[in-house]
């Protein structure tokens, strides 16, 4: 089929749905993000220019190497994130109930409130959320996070928290479980191992996991390699499907001796999917670049060009995005070029509007001119 007759059959089936969506449990990291643009030059009070891209960024650190160096940014926002909250944020909006499990505060930080309050159920599982520096540029975003306080969550305070059994009563509802953000918590490892033996084996369904790994530059190869060990053991309770943008798969084939993906060669990206799916004995994964993505799943391998956008209004958050629509179509049922446009779709409207779009704002921007013919 191609792109266009799936766009087609896509938006068909989201204006024919009618019934209540399932519910996703959704954890476990909450951030409060501070939006920032970097100031190229000042102008006046109100006008300056911004460091356009994160290579010219990059440019300006080298030449400061050796002497002190300054520059202005400006704090454009301060944001509800954390992959678990923006991407519950995009599920929200798609009409679909949210259980979020997520390092909000102990009270929750204020600056959830807006997200937060239109979520089912809401429980912090942390003392202290963590806080990132988001420098957004046109080409992408370079993020610096305080994270010493995520070291709290390990499998023996998962234990703790698991004693109430809301978490286990969320996954016995849920259709779909995503678990965001390993790379930031050190023992998440051991908590995912917790949760496999004391919840998901448990559980008399089969529901869909979603797991968002976060870029893991920062984790050491045997940190990774036992984590991607424990991945085959979601499996056993229902089908896992592995989310990566194309940085955080080129990690991972150079951890498994891969070939690399290469955004300008499309093949190379599906055959990254493919391989990553197999060596990781896993149902699905799913590598999004920002102008493609590419799916490898047990129906096979497919691969499309998304609504590009060259002057995004905000980047950070869009892959939570990207994973939301993928989300839905996951809830739908649906084939694996169409689980690419909702991702797709959710993303491309996301960078344009910087908020997550409706069911209907999904379906209508199904037809925007962005998408490549």
């Amino acid at each position: 089929m191609s792109t266009t007759s799936a766009r087609a059959s896509l938006t068909a089936r989201l204006r024919g749905h009618a019934s209540p969506l399932p519910s996703v449990a959704i954890g476990f990291d909450g951030f409060v993000d501070e939006m920032i643009r970097l100031v190229a030059e000042r102008r006046d009070l109100e006008a300056y220019t911004a460091v356009p891209t994160i290579a010219a960024f990059g440019e300006m650190v080298s030449r400061a190497a050796g002497h002190s160096s300054l520059r202005e940014i400006v704090v454009t926002a301060v944001h509800p994130g954390g992959c678990a909250v923006n991407m519950g944020d995009g599920l929200t909006a798609l009409g679909i109930p949210v259980d979020a499990y997520a390092t909000l505060g102990e009270p929750p930080h204020p600056a959830f409130a807006a997200v937060t309050g239109r979520f089912r159920q809401v429980h912090s599982w942390g003392r202290e959320p963590g806080r990132t520096l988001a420098y957004e540029f046109a080409d992408g975003k370079f993020m610096f996070s305080s994270v010493a306080q995520l070291a709290e969550l390990t499998a023996a305070k998962a234990g703790e928290l698991l004693a109430d059994g809301a978490y286990t009563r969320s996954c016995r509802d849920a259709r779909l479980i995503a678990l965001t953000d390993w790379t930031l918590y050190p023992h998440m490892t051991a908590v995912w191992q917790k949760l496999q033996e004391e919840v998901y084996r448990k559980l008399d369904h089969r529901p869909a996991f979603f797991i968002d790994l976060v870029d893991p530059s920062s984790r050491s190869p045997g940190d990774i390699r036992a984590m991607l060990e424990v991945l085959p053991g979601f499996e056993a309770a229902g089908p896992l499907t592995l989310g990566l943008n194309g940085n955080e798969a080129n990690i991972l084939a150079r951890i498994l001796d891969l070939p690399a993906c290469i955004e300008s060669e499309p093949g190379s990206t599906a055959l990254l999917a493919e391989n990553l799916r197999a060596q990781l004995r896993i149902s699905s994964v799913v590598i999004h670049h920002i102008k493609s993505a590419s799916l490898a799943s047990p129906e096979g391998s497919v691969s499309l060009a998304g609504p590009f956008c060259p002057n995004p209004k905000k980047s950070t958050g869009a892959g939570d995005r990207f994973n939301a629509g993928y989300a839905l179509a996951l809830l739908l049922n649906l084939p694996p070029l169409e689980r690419l446009l909702s991702a797709c779709a959710a993303s491309g409207f996301f960078v344009r509007e910087a908020r997550s779009a409706s069911l209907a704002e999904l379906t209508d921007f199904l037809g925007d001119p962005a998408w490549p013919a």
